[in-house]
């Protein structure tokens, strides 16, 4: 899975989709921590596995370790997965948008 990861945001929320640079779509997360020592990729773990209940043992870092792009690989079970991100979209799509 790809994500653009913004450090230094207010709160960690997922911020919608966006185009990555392979002409693909990524999440665009945004999370409190500051892009030192792999704080800012240790939030965004923590934040995806705490939103999808997951292990954060299932969500490991493959790609992007010191970029905004990073590639995630997911463990488990793909159906399960599959439901847990599809009710998470569903949840994220009927929030108000910030400005």
């Amino acid at each position: 899975m790809r994500v653009r990861l913004s450090p230094r945001a207010s709160r960690a929320r997922c911020a919608g989709l966006v185009a990555d640079p392979a002409g693909g779509v990524a999440l665009k997360i945004a999370v409190p921590a500051a892009p030192v020592d792999g704080a800012a990729n240790a939030a965004l773990i923590r934040f995806l596995a705490d939103s999808w209940r997951l292990p954060r043992t299932a969500i490991t870092l493959v790609g992007g370790a010191s970029d905004r792009q990073k590639t995630l690989m997911i463990e488990g079970a793909a159906a399960t997965l599959m439901a847990r991100l599809n009710a998470w979209s569903a949840a994220i799509q009927a929030q108000p948008q910030e400005s």
